[in-house]
């Protein structure tokens, strides 16, 4: 007995001396922080963001002063984005470099504060009629199982599953946060120093639930041929964190990543509650249940969400002086916001890109001409080139355009469409949708051995002449005579260009033969 009793000594005091040695030094925030989104590399260029499932990534730089003491001490850094891969990590700046890493990400959720709360008392609050709007109750219950599924309580009438049929409402009221969750994302590294200091460090790494994308508004005025072209660059994040004041840029171009975890499930703090089980389980013969525990005062959650970021809004920055400036960044293009900017959690931001006016744009109006075939709306597509003499002349990054035309006094849409990533120099198209008042039909006129006659008519009901586009299709081996126009050819396919008087019609008659 004395030597056990020797022996715990000697260990409850070697904790106390190792627990002596190992300060917890807290750094709250940056002093400055830089973030560069990528990206999705699984996203179309000309793709819009789905703003419910981000999945680019951005690379974060922070700047943090650090009072280092002598010694072992373990240094948090909170506020760090919730999507770090902590794999990635780089701190540098420690007297003696890192010993150890770890993210604490348990982030305060629906789910995690139903699933940490797991045998311990809360509040059921009860509404009865599904409105809520009834009368209200509450009693102490114990919760019985994970968030995965249904919500199992124990109360004195027995166990049963919360908000689950009889016409009553159930939300889950907490006493208190239980220990481990954070409100805040935090990295800790385990570090010693030979004597306390002040340490400027630079902490480094990639975080996913980030994007961005380019959107076009193009207004166009169809007597000059010419358009005012405005430019958005927008940041979006699904992260919990917000970094305010940041240096803020997007890389243009695709980079390729390996093993990266945007491809996982990713966790979810939504809390889902399922009904299936009955509303109440009946006690086994003979059990007897102890009454839950006194409840303290309660902090209160619903049960089926908690609201712990703020919610998605979109900003517009207009000055000049936001204007986003291109830089080289190797085969890629990297777009520097020159001001500071905050990169909010949950949220949308857009700044300037381009400011354009006087851009050259060819307006055409395109339709396949194959067998014969009824009545359709023609297409509706831009083209250009990445030129200056067009008013442009530097790379164009993939994004949404939406097209207004003048009507009176007013610009109203006529289109919506993609534009894909275009390097200085290329020939540059985009589809914004079809154009009802120019359609195109073709009709069979006669018929052959291995032979058939076709005529394709185009009718504008604009008044205003158009231009039209058509290609011819040849399949293998087939040719094409009788032509009543000449063709073009473009991308290696027939093409008939032809301009539409207004409330005029064009047509053109062909015969397709095909190989005996």
């Amino acid at each position: 007995m004395r030597l056990s009793l020797a022996l715990v000594a000697l260990l409850t005091l070697f904790g106390e001396r190792a627990g002596a040695q190992t300060a917890v030094v807290t750094s709250a925030a940056p002093d400055a922080v830089a973030v560069t989104i990528y990206r999705a590399p699984s996203r179309a260029a000309d793709a819009a963001m789905d703003l419910d499932w981000l999945e680019g990534y951005a690379l974060i730089t922070e700047t943090r002063t650090v009072d280092v003491p002598a010694g072992e001490a373990t240094i948090r850094f909170e506020g760090v984005a919730g999507g770090m891969l902590p794999e990635t990590a780089l701190v540098t700046g420690l007297p003696q470099g890192v010993r150890e890493k770890n993210l604490d990400a348990d982030l305060l959720s629906a789910r995690s504060l139903f699933d940490r709360n797991w045998g311990r008392p809360v509040i059921l609050r009860r509404h009865k009629g599904r409105d809520g709007k009834g009368t209200q109750t509450e009693e102490r219950a114990v919760i019985r199982s994970s968030a995965d599924g249904a919500a199992i309580v124990q109360t004195r009438d027995g166990i049963e599953v919360a908000d689950c049929g009889r016409r009553l409402t159930d939300q889950i009221v907490y006493p208190e946060l239980p220990p481990g969750l954070s409100a805040r994302p935090t990295l800790s590294v385990r570090t010693v120093s030979d004597s306390a200091r002040r340490a400027t460090v630079k902490l480094s790494y990639l975080a996913w639930g980030f994007d961005w994308q380019t959107n076009y508004t193009i207004r166009y005025d169809p007597g000059t041929g010419k358009a005012d072209m405005l430019a958005w660059v927008t940041l979006a994040s699904s992260d919990p964190t917000s970094f305010v004041d940041a240096t803020a840029a997007v890389v243009g171009g695709e980079v390729n990543r390996e093993g990266s975890r945007e491809d996982a499930d990713r966790p979810d703090g939504e809390l889902v509650l399922q009904c299936y089980l009955k509303p109440q389980v009946p006690r086994p013969a003979g059990m007897s249940l102890p009454p839950p525990p006194p409840m303290p005062m309660a902090v209160y959650a619903p049960a089926a969400e908690i609201i712990v970021t703020a919610q998605r809004r979109s900003e517009k920055l207009m000055d000049v002086a936001t204007v986003v400036q291109e830089e080289g960044l190797g085969d890629l293009k990297l777009y520097r916001v020159p001001v500071p900017t905050t990169v909010a959690s949950n949220a949308q931001k857009q700044v300037a890109m381009h400011d354009l006016h006087g851009v050259k744009w060819t307006v055409l109006h395109t339709a396949t001409l194959d067998g014969a075939s009824d009545g359709a709306a023609t297409g509706l597509l831009l083209r250009t080139k990445n030129a200056g003499e067009n008013g442009l002349g530097f790379a164009l990054p993939g994004g949404p355009v939406a097209l207004f035309e003048p009507h009176g006094a007013d610009m109203l849409l006529v289109g919506q469409g993609g534009l894909g990533n275009y390097a200085i120099g290329q020939d540059v198209e985009v589809s914004v949708g079809t154009s009802p008042q120019v359609r195109m039909r073709v009709e069979e006129r006669a018929e052959g051995d291995h032979w058939k006659d076709y005529e394709a008519i185009v009718t504008n009901a604009n008044p205003w002449p158009v231009r039209f586009e058509g290609t011819v299709t040849q399949w293998d081996g087939q040719t094409l005579e009788n032509v009543s126009a000449k063709l073009g050819r473009r991308n290696g396919r027939a093409q008939w260009t032809v301009t539409v008087p207004a409330n005029g019609v064009a047509r053109l008659r062909y015969r397709r033969r095909d190989a005996p």
